[in-house]
Order: C-alpha cells, then structure tokens, then sequence
C-alpha cells in the first residue's frame, strides 16, 4: 500500500471520525515509516500515516506469540494487539515461551496454535533464523504469518510491523557520541544489548556501534544476556566491578531500569549515566525522575495494533503495507513533558491479557 493509498484512507477516516463522536479518540493516523522493498535490508523508508481497517469481516481466530511476558515492553505489545482485536471484532489468543532461550516452546506453541484452527499467527520472535522452517509450513498451509518487533529472516512472512532496531541503536549511539565527539571529553560505555541472537539485539548492537564510530567514546565489548531484571543487573554489577571508570551504561530498557537501584546504593548517580535502546514504563519514569538520560521511542504498543491490522487484511485480501513501523524519536529530560505517555506506552495498571474472544 503506497503513501498516496494510506493518506486517502485517513482523510476518510478522520472525517468519520469528525461526524462520530465514538471514533473521536482514535490511535490513528499514525506517524510511521513504510520500507519498500518490501523486507529489504537495504530498503527505501519513507513517512506515511497509519490507518487500520475500522471492523474485520469475521470473527478470526488470530495467534500471537511473544517470547516472554518478563518485562513492561512485552505487556505494552500485549496491549496493543489485545485492544486492536477488540477494535477489529476479531478473536485472540497469547501465548508467551517464557524467555529467549525457550526457542522449542515458543515453536511448539506456535504449532498448537495452528493445529488449534487459528486463521493468522503474529510472531514475535526469539530467534531471528529459528523459526524460519516453521514459518514455511504455516504459510504452506494459507495461514498468514505477521512479524512484529523482533524480525525473523524468512522470505515466507506475510508482513512485519517492526522498527528498525538498528536505527534504536543507532540513535542510542549519537545522543552519547554528540555528547562525546571527536577530540572531545572521553569516555567509556559498558555496552548491554540483550540476548545473543536475537534478530533485533544484533541489529540494535551493529546500529549503536556505528553510531559511536570516531567519537571519543570507548565501548567495552558487548555483554550479552536474557532480558530479566536479575541476569541484567548480574552483567552490571560484573562491569562495574571490572571497569570503575565507566561513565555510561546503555543497553535494554531492563539493562537501565535494574541499574537505577545499583547507581544510587553505590553513590554513583552523577558518575554513571544510564541509557536505554527502546522505552519502556519505567525508562519512562525514569527519564522523568532524572535517574535514565535518555531513550528512543519505538510505541511498542502501535507495533501490536499494526500487526493484528496486517493479519485481518491478509486474511481479508485488503491492501497491506508489508513492512511498516511507528517513527522513531529520542525522549529525554528535555522533551518528556511534551509526550503524552499513552502515546508510546500501555497505560499504568495493565496486566497482561491472554485471550480475547
């Protein structure tokens, strides 16, 4: 779907929305970014305005799989693909591997799920190249496969709904590079971006150390882990006690949130500054508090609602933007009080929803 197709659909949109006051506070049209090729690495990106269908046909049995439910930025997903299927008319049900190295759960579930009749499977994956064999035997079957944050290599997949985590990285990167430039004041960065593996730790790790190339930061070498609070703040404390003299650490949202703790018990909070890839709600607060410098905002939760949108219109043979994410912006001390936080973040309170009938 072109830009010129999605502008007109969201003029007619909001002029619904105009005469109604029901569709008066809609998440869309949304600022995002469409990549053509489609799936191409190297693919054009260009703005367009989000709009989902306003109802599905059917009542469709749609499957969502999510590594984890761990930390905030998975329940932000959850409530984006739930409150969509509500929108939509359409069932829903989540399951949920219970980490990144439960690759053979997560592709037994996936299974289950297809054999329990679901119409559409929206993956977000543990493994960029893991699922790819069973990606090929759901599309097989006719059944439309989404991808959502994490990417999965398979040329199979139906659509993506995904940022680019190489750009989350990247922009991580500059806001320390620019604060650090060439011949500027050095400083070392302890560097933590998540599970080995993974689709989009890889490219938010090769987008961040781009970024800080020819700046006068060092970075230590990657340290790589599960995105649990007690395995991040363990690679942490391990930095910390191996390098005093780092001056950042900057990683996953749950690398920033569990160091919040450490910083300030060691005194260490005008030393040490603190620095996710991608937002959650506690970066959120924590960029508020003062404790988290900065972070780009993925809104993880439009990420769930495109997904689910992707699914009906595949299964529908509506128009489908393929590859298609929300803009990427930096949030910090600066900005914060200018972005409404239920713009990029599930509202405070929500617990994780398992099914939608």
């Amino acid at each position: 779907m072109k830009a010129h197709s999605i502008l007109k659909v969201a003029i007619s949109a909001l002029a619904v929305s105009a005469a109604s006051p029901v569709l008066a506070e809609t998440w869309y049209p949304y600022d995002a970014v469409e990549i053509t090729p489609p799936f191409a690495a190297d693919g054009t990106a260009s703005d367009v305005k989000y709009v989902p269908l306003e109802k599905a046909e059917e009542a469709y049995n749609i499957c969502v799989s999510f590594p984890h439910m761990k930390d905030a930025y998975w329940l932000g997903v959850d409530y984006g693909v739930v409150e969509e299927a509500k929108d939509l008319g359409v069932k829903l049900n989540v399951v949920e591997a219970g980490g990144y190295t439960e690759l053979a759960k997560q592709i037994s579930q996936i299974e289950d799920c297809v054999a329990g009749g679901a119409d559409a499977v929206v993956i977000g994956a543990i493994s960029y190249d893991g699922l790819n064999s069973l990606v090929s035997e759901v599309a097989a079957k006719g059944i439309p496969v989404i991808d959502v944050i994490n990417g999965i290599s398979s040329p199979d997949i139906t659509a993506k709904s995904l940022v680019s985590f190489y750009t989350m990285g990247f922009e991580t990167g500059k806001y320390l590079a620019e604060k650090h430039p060439a011949g500027g004041e050095p400083a070392i960065v302890g560097w933590f971006p998540g599970p080995a593996g993974a689709g989009w730790v890889e490219a938010a790790n090769e987008g961040f150390l781009k970024a800080v190339e020819g700046s006068a930061l060092t970075v230590l070498e990657p340290k790589y882990g599960d995105t649990g609070k007690e395995a991040q703040l363990k690679l942490v404390e391990d930095v910390l006690q191996a390098e005093p003299d780092v001056a950042y650490i900057a990683g996953t949202a749950v690398t920033a949130e569990a160091a919040q703790g450490l910083i300030r018990e060691r005194g260490l909070k005008d030393k040490v500054g603190l620095l996710a890839f991608y937002m959650t709600p506690g970066v959120y607060e924590g960029i508020k508090r003062g404790f988290i410098e900065a972070a780009p905002a993925d809104s993880m939760v439009i990420q769930g609602r495109i997904a689910v949108d992707q699914a009906v219109r595949a299964l529908e043979g509506k128009e489908l933007v393929k590859h298609v994410g929300p803009k990427i912006f930096v949030v910090d001390g600066d900005n914060i009080d200018s972005v409404p936080q239920t713009d990029i973040l599930p509202p405070n309170g929500f617990r994780p929803v398992f099914s939608v009938d």
